[in-house]
């Protein structure tokens, strides 16, 4: 079979299609024949050598995948060959809280990835993928869907009639803005393209601010809404002060990603001086996974796919998503 190696060190040139020898399920295992997989922003800070400088290669990259079961071994009872599934992110966080040994199963991370041709799962990290979404959606749903439901629905708790902030039009924000409307809140989405906040009104946004016209948009959001009661926060440290500016007093701060880097450059004291509820969100649960797909499959949930490409140009498509130019996901196939 047909994998991509990272080798012998890190960049899209050292991105190599490899032979490998095809995987057989043991105890407790699924082989799962792969048919898509989506990029997260943080594939990419691992191809580039950044997530993790000290990472042991070889290394499969990628979280992400969707496909079918091939075969199953002795012990199995969740799957059977021919279901269609997804894998999850961390494959030991079945329910409950995160642990640092649960941190430690991360896909694509602190384990092997997922990009090739087969994989073999442990049952108990994967989950039927919702009807009737295609390989490909699917693919897109064990890390930016799941980390903006957690956010969302099991940290945040929204209920309909709250206001809900997204940041940008990347895989989580745009996920993020799908699952505020189905709990029936109001969007403010932003973003420095007018052409991608047309589009996020198109999805429903009911309020949209351009960052690079209005720099103090947590301004422009507390005057619109009065106090933004849930924040998904993916710029980090570069966007918080904005945050705190926008959010009402016991408002929550979704904290997802460090787009802006890890500079500590915002005043904590707001924080403390109107009660913010700042949670940091780690993607999520099996048993969230199976709650969101559950959610999915009843409202009929389209994910936004930015772009599709072939299985031969995983990097293009990482490049595609450094260029910042996509919307919604990123997806390649077999």
């Amino acid at each position: 079979m047909k994998a991509y190696e990272l080798h012998p060190g890190f960049g899209f040139d050292n991105l190599k299609l490899v032979d490998r020898t095809d995987p057989q399920p043991g105890v407790g295992q699924v082989l799962v024949r792969m048919k898509a997989w989506s990029l997260n922003y943080r594939d990419l800070l691992v191809v580039a050598g950044a997530y993790n400088p000290r990472m042991k290669l070889p290394m499969v990259p990628l979280s992400d995948g969707a496909g079918e079961v091939a075969a199953v071994g002795t012990g199995v009872n969740r799957f059977k060959p021919g279901d269609r599934v997804a894998c999850t992110f961390m494959q030991k966080w079945v329910a409950g809280q995160l642990t640092d040994d649960i941190a430690r199963s991360a896909l694509g991370g602190a384990i092997g990835g997922v990009l090739s041709e087969q994989m073999v799962f442990a049952e108990d990290g994967l989950v039927r993928v919702p009807e009737p979404s295609s390989f490909e959606e699917a693919s897109t749903l064990p890390c930016a869907a799941l980390t903006a439901w957690n956010a969302l629905v099991d940290s945040g708790g929204v209920k309909a009639g709250e206001t809900v902030l997204v940041q940008g039009t990347g895989g989580v924000s745009i996920f993020a803005l799908q699952f505020a409307k189905m709990h029936g809140a109001k969007v403010i989405a932003t973003s420095s393209s007018d052409v991608k906040l047309k589009r996020v009104r198109d999805l429903g946004a009911a309020e949209t601010i351009n960052y690079k016209t209005t720099p103090e948009w947590g301004k422009a959001a507390a005057a619109l809404t009065g106090g933004v009661d849930h924040i998904i926060e993916v710029g980090g440290a570069g966007t918080m002060g904005e945050s705190l500016r926008a959010v009402r007093p016991g408002g929550h701060i979704a904290l997802i990603g460090v787009l802006t880097g890890g500079a500590t450059t915002f005043n904590p004291v707001p924080i403390l001086m109107r009660a913010i509820r700042v949670h940091g969100i780690f993607v999520g649960s099996r048993a969230m996974f199976e709650a969101m797909n559950r959610a999915i499959a009843f409202h009929a949930m389209k994910p936004v796919i930015d772009r599709v490409f072939d299985f031969g140009q995983v990097a293009d498509a990482l490049k595609h998503m450094q260029s910042g130019a996509h919307f919604g996901k990123i997806v390649v196939r077999r």
